[in-house]
């Protein structure tokens, strides 16, 4: 099942089944922002990243010296979720424990994904609720996948990345599946970087982010583009499948980060956890503006 919102600019279509973001269509240019999900190159859209982000080593971790079994950016993209809110412009949708999820993850909670229409943005929030007696760790973040092109006519390189605020940024290499911190960088994100298959050569190119910040896919040669923005979540990786000719760029805003290389696998010491105490609210948002 599917919900639908829109407004004047913009018509978002969130599937039930992981919360995902499967659609977004200007109404004057008719234009699909959002990948289509062929399985040939990848399946999904805009995957909801919960409990973990990326993977863990061995795919499992420990907490309170017990050993639970992780996929790669965790179950909730797998999840069946449930309407709570639906307007016009605004849709909520809610994930809560059960026996199930209690099998991989032995926290209580609830998770609830709003997605929000305001003129050309569409405005995407996370809300996570420890709803158990002891302190929760988790990490959270998105995985939105944008047409490369959007325009007929223009190419994969036709098009760059912009970076606001035009500074170096932190970045963090991967060694096969995990982050590999001992070895970051600076990354030359004081300039547009153009989008080129090679940069995906080593997999994603992940940057640490502090404060404001967006990220824009854009094109000298046509009128069209999308941008992530936020405020305060610290990792953002960029991504496509090379060496495939995949259509679509990701730009992913995270709460959390795989595994470093030199991770215990205990999940209170994972980089890049967080922690709320019980009964506790942790949020956050990202606002996709489309032109």
């Amino acid at each position: 099942m599917t919900v639908q919102i829109e407004n004047e600019f913009l018509i978002a279509t969130i599937a039930e089944d992981g919360a995902e973001l499967i659609s977004l269509k200007s109404k004057k240019s008719t234009i699909e922002y959002i990948w289509q999900g062929d399985p040939a190159f990848w399946g999904r859209h805009a995957p909801v990243l919960f409990p973990v982000v990326g993977r863990l080593k061995n795919d499992c971790y420990t907490y309170q010296n017990q050993t639970y079994p992780m996929g790669q950016h965790g179950f909730a993209r797998d999840s069946l979720f449930e309407v709570v809110e639906h307007g016009a412009e605004l849709v909520s949708l809610s994930l809560k424990s059960s026996d199930e999820t209690k099998k991989v993850y032995p926290f209580d909670f609830e998770l609830i994904l709003s997605y929000m229409l305001e003129e050309d943005n569409l405005v995407v929030r996370y809300q996570v609720e420890n709803t158990g007696k002891n302190d929760m760790y988790f990490s959270i973040g998105g995985h939105p996948a944008f047409n490369v092109p959007l325009e007929q006519g223009l190419t994969f390189n036709d098009y760059y990345l912009s970076f606001s605020p035009k500074k170096s940024r932190t970045q963090i290499p991967l060694a096969g599946p995990f982050a590999d911190f001992e070895h970051k960088t600076l990354g030359q994100t004081n300039t547009s970087l153009d989008i080129r298959r090679g940069l995906f050569a080593e997999d994603a190119i992940i940057f640490e982010t502090k404060g404001a910040n967006t990220f824009k896919i854009e094109t000298d040669e046509g009128e069209h583009s999308i941008s992530l923005s936020y405020t305060d979540m610290p990792y953002v990786g960029i991504w496509s499948p090379y060496p495939k000719e995949a259509p679509f760029v990701c730009i992913e805003p995270w709460c959390g980060i795989a595994d470093d290389v030199n991770a215990t696998g205990n999940l209170v010491e994972k980089k890049g956890i967080n922690k709320i105490a019980a009964s506790a609210i942790f949020k956050t948002q990202y606002t996709l503006t489309a032109r």
